[in-house]
């Protein structure tokens, strides 16, 4: 591994945007390629972001000697095929979340991955964010005692159009794999993975999810309470309960600046540590520490967690009626 890591950006779209303009304030990362099933679009986005190579298929990117690392940024059903394609090409990946459409989808990625040996990170940007990273400190300290429950939410308004990708069930779309993803990402991370998953909510006309409210439970009675949507916007909040106090993440919980610590019997403590860029860096960073480390998975956001992930999704959508399936055809 050069002491340089050259990406290439699978999916020129709405993340992608936002995604690639961070490689500037990450030391050490440079974005060399992208590639989209248009080469005009391809061509577009690397001149607008001065990328060096557009390609028009994905498989081209996938031959590209000069590329270390995938950051594959497609709709959720594309991530798996082409996340098995680039294992095979022994392309290090960064796959956005939702990281598959299925939990088999996930699994296949996952398994490829460790017997490949080569590294595979979801792109769960929360977990890096530094005020997230201080209320994992502050929680293994003891700062609240035992962490008993969690709350999060995370909605937006969308007028329906079964047009958009966000609605389209062949596209993966519903408020589950884009906006749910978080919340239960953000659940796990401190709970672990759940025994029990109940859900309620509804649907659009297409058959992806509206909106959907999760109770998560422990078998030692720990629980969490989730709920995301498409139909109305929700305040983006995460509250930390635990036997000596809660940590309340201020809005927007995915990406905050802001923690505030209620410990028992003190004032609160407010705790403000803001991003660098717009908040991406951090887990562009970190895949390149693993990879130059040589680490295989990453200690933050390891597949085992994304696994777990996918699993309450998946449960949750079914409990609604709406299956997913992964897109073989994107290659």
């Amino acid at each position: 591994m050069t002491e340089e890591i050259r990406w290439g950006v699978v999916g020129p779209g709405r993340i992608a945007e936002k995604v690639v303009a961070d490689f500037a304030v990450v030391e050490g990362a440079r974005a060399v390629a992208v590639a989209s099933r248009s080469l005009d679009r391809a061509q577009d986005f690397a001149g607008r972001h001065g990328i060096e190579r557009a390609h028009g298929s994905y498989a081209d990117i996938l031959a590209d000697p000069d590329v270390d690392v995938l950051y594959v940024a497609t709709p959720h059903p594309q991530h798996h095929a082409v996340s098995l394609a680039a294992l095979r090409a022994g392309k290090a990946l960064l796959v956005e979340k939702a990281f598959t459409a299925t939990v088999a989808g996930a699994t296949e990625v996952a398994d490829l991955s460790r017997q490949t040996g080569v590294f595979a990170m979801e792109a769960m940007w929360t977990r890096f964010q530094p005020a997230v990273v201080r209320l994992r400190e502050l929680v293994a300290e003891g700062a609240v005692g035992e962490v008993r429950s969690v709350q999060a939410d995370l909605g937006v308004q969308r007028d329906f159009d079964p047009t958009d990708r966000l609605f389209a069930r062949e596209l993966g779309g519903g408020a589950l794999l884009d906006l749910g993803v978080y919340v239960v990402s953000f659940a796990q991370m401190l709970l672990g993975d759940p025994d029990t998953v109940t859900a309620t909510g509804s649907t659009f006309e297409t058959g992806v999810d509206a909106e959907v409210s999760l109770l998560l439970g422990w078998a030692d009675g720990r629980s969490a309470t989730l709920m995301t949507s498409l139909r109305n916007a929700l305040p983006g909040q995460a509250r930390v309960f635990g036997t000596a106090g809660w940590i309340d993440v201020l809005p927007r919980f995915h990406h905050p600046q802001t923690i505030v610590l209620h410990r028992d019997g003190a004032e609160p403590e407010e705790i403000t540590l803001p991003q660098l860029g717009a908040g991406y860096a951090h887990e562009l960073a970190e895949v390149g520490e693993c990879l130059r480390a040589g680490r295989r998975e990453s200690a933050v956001m390891p597949l085992a967690d994304t696994l777990a992930v996918q699993r309450v999704l998946e449960d949750a959508a079914g409990q609604l009626g709406v299956s997913f399936a992964e897109d073989a055809t994107v290659l």
